[in-house]
């Protein structure tokens, strides 16, 4: 671990930019199984408030696998450390006053109260993916499923990798009944419910 270092406190408070963007900032932690939307509905989310002039930005378990996390495989130890490091990451952009939207599976319940432990209240909102692994599968969109029931993928979520499914998230959206504009909606109504947000911004959803 690093030793000699010492905090350096902002010129800019995160409470100055959340006065400034006219919202709250804090981490939307998507969480399901491979397939089951997470990426779809964080992207349909993340430009639906952005054309409502809210701040956001994506991290998309494959997409940060292609640069910040490059070096990790997909071990339970590797995983576990994706998850550490997207946190961190998560509490810059709250502390930046952006709405960060995640989509990991992030299978273990320990990791995800981790990165909710290093947030403040009202800073992590779990929100469960439901959708079941007899769908996924069938949707299989990356071919990822069919590939690990033919032993070609190793550790993959819901077949040989378990799965621990949220106890208490602050949302659930199923997306095998819902559509992926109902799960937006539903999305949106929660943070404007919880003053996050302004309200009125879901009505044209």
């Amino acid at each position: 671990m690093a030793t000699n270092i010492v905090w350096h406190e902002a010129s800019v408070s995160k409470e100055d930019r959340r006065e400034k963007n006219d919202h709250g900032s804090f981490c939307l932690w998507f969480t399901g199984l491979s397939g089951s939307g997470k990426s779809t509905l964080a992207n349909a989310l993340a430009k639906y408030l952005f054309e409502a002039n809210v701040q956001t930005y994506v991290l998309d378990g494959d997409n940060v696998r292609h640069g910040l996390n490059k070096d990790l495989g997909f071990t339970d130890e590797d995983r576990k450390e994706n998850i550490r490091r997207i946190g961190e990451v998560s509490k810059l952009f709250v502390d930046g006053g952006q709405i960060v939207v995640t989509a990991f599976i992030s299978p273990f319940r320990e990791d995800r109260q981790q990165v909710r432990d290093i947030l403040n209240e009202n800073e992590f909102f779990e929100i469960y993916v439901n959708c079941s692994l007899d769908e996924c599968e069938k949707r299989d969109p990356k071919g990822l499923y069919k590939k690990a029931r033919n032993n070609e993928i190793k550790h993959f979520t819901g077949i040989d990798s378990p799965y621990e499914a949220p106890v208490n998230p602050e949302l659930v959206v199923n997306t095998e009944s819902q559509s992926i504009q109902e799960s937006v909606k539903t999305i949106v109504q929660f943070l404007e419910e919880k003053g996050l947000i302004k309200s009125g911004i879901s009505n044209d959803i």
